[in-house]
């Protein structure tokens, strides 16, 4: 995730503002009090936003493996990589994170409900969407909130929830990969 972050920072990540109950009683009345299809995630708040930079485990690789990443698309978003830029929706992003590796995938394409299209911030070596596809929803632990360790770096990294959440402190040097591809 470099510029964004760095291997070795520690950070708290909140794992309640993406909660959902789709099991069940709780799960059935969530869904008929929310609305949403079936086979839809039911989040008590809200799921992932674009933008959001999020703690998860891919789709492939080792269980205990956890990285991190930049929301790119959330379901329903066409996703369009060209020109050494990102496209979204027919509108290209905005940042500073040229994209210097264009393998992977095929462009453009339509994320997937209970999907999100992740890409790192060092779009030249990072290790995301294009390497292994669409993440899973259900794979997310939750968003990073701020960055303490070290104190120089120290800094909130997404934008506050209005959820006041469950925080989990991870050092990324030992437990996420930032996205440096190793």
């Amino acid at each position: 995730m470099d510029p964004t972050m760095s291997d070795g920072e520690q950070v708290l990540v909140n794992k309640f503002v993406y909660a959902s109950a789709d099991d069940g009683l709780f799960g059935d009345m969530l869904h008929a009090i929310k609305g949403g299809e079936d086979g839809e995630r039911g989040y008590l708040f809200h799921g992932p936003q674009r933008d959001d930079i999020i703690v998860f485990t891919p789709p492939t690789g080792p269980d205990a493996e956890f990285l991190v990443k930049r929301v790119i698309g959330i379901p329903g978003d066409e996703i369009d990589i060209r020109g050494g830029q990102v496209w979204v929706n027919g509108e290209p992003r905005n940042e500073s994170f040229p994209i210097t590796r264009t393998t992977g995938g095929t462009y453009p394409l339509t994320v997937e409900p209970d999907h999100l299209f992740m890409l790192g911030d060092n779009r030249g070596r990072s290790n995301d969407s294009r390497t292994w596809g669409q993440l899973p929803a259900e794979n997310v632990v939750g968003r990073v909130w701020f960055g303490y360790w070290p104190p120089s770096n120290m800094d909130m990294i997404s934008s506050i929830s209005a959820a006041v959440g469950s925080l989990n402190i991870m050092n990324l040097g030992s437990s996420i990969s930032s996205g440096v591809h190793r």
